[in-house]
């Protein structure tokens, strides 16, 4: 039997309301005698059509497509498209890196308005604050109109909340969840609420409301060195356990008014709070004895030494906040379509006084030794477990505050006419933003037992058996003795003065303000030649005036103020095409200009001299980066939601940034270390991104249910680095991968839809990659690689009527581990495991 048209449009608003809201795994089309799940298919179709429609390189995941994922935060649901891979932190997705170029170098929007970072020193946003269930659709601009702000070379990402009018007619949704992590058997609850309506005779006026919040309690096992080899050799490991809790919070609310047919006004508002509460217990190993067997302290593996072993803990909690607002209006004048918008974008990180260092020590631990580079295992005698024996050596606090706002207004214009009896638009529009970042860092130090210093940490007991809690810390790798109390440390200074500890430089030399403003106009032009040819070309101009104030220290160790203030500006020509070879066959082509100012950390305008011979400087005066892009590819549409698609990109990009030491040159002739920022000529990105995904109709039976997709993209990257070489008296460079790109990202998806049945298993696997270089950025021995992630995660739904789901799903199978090496691959930077991740879900469609 056939369903009737309204049955039909009321479960697909149903079901688009379960996934929009923490992601249903279904969307359920249905009559009174069956039900038929098509949510994994109708979502491809939404995205293929979007991506035909749209005049650039486009990727999108509709809200379906995200439910239907195992993933957490918008940053993992990223990582499924094609060129896209993910940086992680302790397990979780949180940066996106697009097309080998790292998360600094692309831009998020939330419903039109620039997200600004929370970090003090980043461009770059960690979208593990963005809840995946909060979001209506992902958009990845891999190539850059006119029209679009011009600040991203990888790709722009555009978040978009759900709206009213996305929908025929009013949902309410709620689900509650629960998760359990492996590692630490604890289990955590998150829940979610979705509501859509139209009001109004004529149902002009839209509101759509979502709320999600989500806490997780889990634990991962590092163990580092930190890069402490030399020629084969240790001079110190380090064992971390560390327990943090995550909490995500967000709101989205968005109001529609459509009084008639070429007339509509909207508001847009978003705000999230991600916070992490910290405990991290470490046991270092260090200052190794120097003798005849250790020469430079260095010692081999299963060699036993005697060396300085230390317990330290840090403690803090940061909350991260992201608020947009975003109103507009879009209006048919005559022949032309105005757009007018304006916006404000917050975001924040705020770090309440934490225990940056509480440190204990012992001297002179005879009988230590390791064994397995990769992951170095630690043997000692009992004494290095023997609380007794630690003496305190010193608790640091610290408290830190930044801000990133960023306000904007824009106005746009389009007329579509016929030109040569072919279908014509002219566009053109103006933009001002103003960006304002700021940072600061307060710190003290207690590190003295004498009542007569400054920095003293009070009366007491001073060895860690005073501060030890009675539970032995679970590491899997070692033992590394009882957890340390932060309270008990917290409670040792709480009534000692703060002003007297405060560290004056350190404080001093974090804290600065800088600010961009923007303006910028664009003109461009689309034809439409024929049936089968599209052009578009244009021309974008962006002026920018950046200020910075900071501290600096010199060599007295005195304070003072520094600021910088520059213009510049660029233009930034564009032409994309695209034939259709035949209906469902076509090829794109673009030739695009992009810029992308330096991040913030490097712009800042603080130098700071440790000594007579050591500096540190930032350097406001550095220019944007630049990148001349071409990409060409073909698409072949399969079926109704099916698509193959390959496609080749090289960019060109002039003043690469990166960390330099310019001892020895101009101011710094007389130093050891210098260590700033430079422009580096030139760096290339060259690629291939290929992807195909349908669902197998074609197959008989229960195999027609199944639904495939696979993504691959193969990248190189080239550039130069160079730094001052006393031996020779000049500039000495070489040849590096950019920071960040794997040379190969896999995605595969497997999924199956069959009646109320709905599955996914999904991989995602990318090669190693450069993270940074070492302290001489000349040997590539001191360089930094994370090697090949893969991870395996499963989803499972079962809706058992037209109200109700069930949803489960399991993260990190194969319990990938977070591996770091120096060099190559033997020499342990980084070793760090997480386990498993369970979810439960049940889903509701109340109306």
């Amino acid at each position: 039997m056939k369903p009737s048209p309204r049955s039909h449009c009321r479960l697909s608003a149903l079901s688009l309301g379960l996934a929009a809201a923490f992601g249903a795994q279904a969307q359920a089309s249905a009559t009174l005698d069956a039900v038929t799940i098509t949510g994994q298919a109708a979502s491809l179709r939404k995205a293929l059509a979007a991506q035909e429609k749209a005049n650039h390189v486009l990727s999108v995941i509709s809200a379906d497509d995200i439910g239907a994922l195992p993933d957490k935060n918008a940053a993992e649901a990223l990582a499924r498209m094609p060129g896209v891979s993910l940086q992680r932190d302790q397990g979780e997705g949180r940066y996106v890196v697009i097309r080998g170029l790292g998360p600094d170098l692309n831009s998020v929007s939330i419903n039109g308005s620039l997200v600004p970072s929370p970090e003090a020193g980043r461009r770059g946003v960690a979208l593990d604050t963005l809840p995946a269930g909060m979001v209506r659709s992902l958009e990845v601009s891999k190539t850059l109109t006119p029209d679009q702000d011009a600040d991203s070379m990888g790709g722009s990402i555009a978040v978009k909340t759900l709206s009213a009018f996305d929908l025929p007619q009013s949902i309410l949704n709620v689900g509650l969840g629960v998760t359990r992590d492996q590692l630490t058997a604890r289990g955590d609850a998150n829940a979610h609420l979705l509501w859509a309506r139209r009001f109004g005779e004529s149902r002009h006026l839209g509101v759509a409301l979502g709320l999600s919040t989500e806490k997780r309690r889990f634990g991962s096992d590092d163990v580092e060195t930190g890069g402490a080899w030399t020629d084969g050799r240790l001079s110190g490991v380090e064992l971390r356990d560390y327990l943090p809790v995550r909490e995500r919070r967000a709101l989205s609310a968005n109001l529609d008014y459509r009084p008639r047919d070429g007339e509509s006004y909207q508001l847009r508002a978003f705000i999230s709070r991600f916070s992490d509460d910290e405990v991290r217990d470490r046991l270092t190993i260090g200052s190794v004895a120097n003798s005849a067997a250790t020469p430079g302290g260095l010692f081999a593996e299963g060699q036993v030494v005697t060396a300085r072993a230390e317990r330290r803990l840090r403690q803090r909690k940061y909350t991260q906040g992201i608020d947009s607002l975003n109103v507009g209006t879009e209006q048919l004048l005559a022949d032309w379509t105005l757009q007018a918008s304006a916006g404000l974008g917050r975001a924040s990180e705020d770090t309440p006084e934490s225990i940056n260092d509480a440190r204990f020590r012992q001297n002179n631990v005879a009988g230590l030794s390791f064994t397995d580079s990769q992951r170095p295992l630690l043997q000692g005698p009992a004494a290095l477990y023997n609380t007794a024996a630690y003496a305190l050596n010193g608790i640091t606090l610290q408290a830190r505050w930044s801000e990133d706002r960023e306000a904007h207004a824009r106005l746009d214009l389009e007329r579509r006419l016929l030109l040569a009896g072919r279908p014509t638009a002219l566009k053109f529009g103006v933009k001002k933003s103003n960006r304002d970042k700021r940072n600061d860092t307060e710190q003290w130090a207690y590190t003295s037992s004498s009542a007569a210093s400054p920095n003293y940490w009070g009366a007491g007991a001073s060895t860690l058996a005073a501060f030890a809690s009675e539970q032995e810390l679970d590491f899997p790798y070692g033992r590394m003795g009882v957890a340390i109390d932060p309270q008990r440390v917290r409670a040792r200074i709480a009534e000692l003065p703060r002003d007297p500890a405060r560290l004056v430089r350190e404080s001093a030399l974090n804290d600065y303000r800088m600010g961009e403003d923007i303006s910028a106009g664009y003109l461009q032009l689309s034809h439409e030649f024929n049936d089968r040819l599209q052009l578009l070309a244009g021309l974008r101009r962006e002026q920018t005036r950046f200020e910075a104030q900071g501290q600096q220290v010199n060599a007295a160790n005195a304070l003072s103020e520094r600021s910088s203030e520059r213009r510049y500006g660029h233009w930034l020509p564009g032409l994309h095409a695209r034939y259709e070879l035949d209906a469902r066959t076509s090829v794109r082509g673009a030739w695009w200009n992009s810029v992308v100012r330096a991040n913030f950390s490097q712009l800042a305008p603080g130098i700071s001299l440790a000594s007579t011979t050591e500096a540190s400087i930032g350097n406001p005066d550095l220019n944007p980066l630049r990148s001349r892009n071409l990409d060409l590819g073909i698409e072949r549409i399969l079926g109704r939601e099916g698509v193959l698609s390959a496609y080749v990109f090289d960019k060109a990009i002039r003043d690469f940034t990166y960390t330099t030491n310019l001892a020895g040159s101009g101011a710094w002739a007389a130093y050891t270390t210098a260590t700033s920022f430079a422009n580096g000529d030139s760096a290339r990105v060259r690629g291939i991104e290929l992807a195909y995904s349908q669902p197998l109709r074609m197959l008989p039976g229960a195999l027609s249910g199944l639904i495939v997709g696979v993504n691959a993209t193969f990248t190189d990257s080239k550039a130069e680095v160079a730094r001052f070489d006393r031996k020779t008296g000049a500039l000495q460079a070489r040849s590096i991968r950019l920071p960040g790109q794997s040379n190969a990202v896999v995605n595969v998806m497997l999924g199956y839809e069959a009646g109320p049945i709905s599955a996914r298993l999904a991989l995602n696997q990318k090669s190693n990659y450069l993270l940074e270089l070492g302290a001489d950025i000349l040997n590539a021995a001191q360089d930094r690689y994370v090697d090949r992630q893969r991870q395996l995660d499963v989803s499972a739904a079962w809706q058992f009527d037209r109200r109700w789901s069930v949803v489960v799903e399991a993260l990190n199978l194969n319990r990938e581990r977070y591996y770091v090496f120096q060099g190559s691959q033997p020499f342990n930077v980084q070793n760090e495991s997480y386990g498993r991740t369970f979810k439960l879900s049940v889903k509701a469609t109340l109306f």
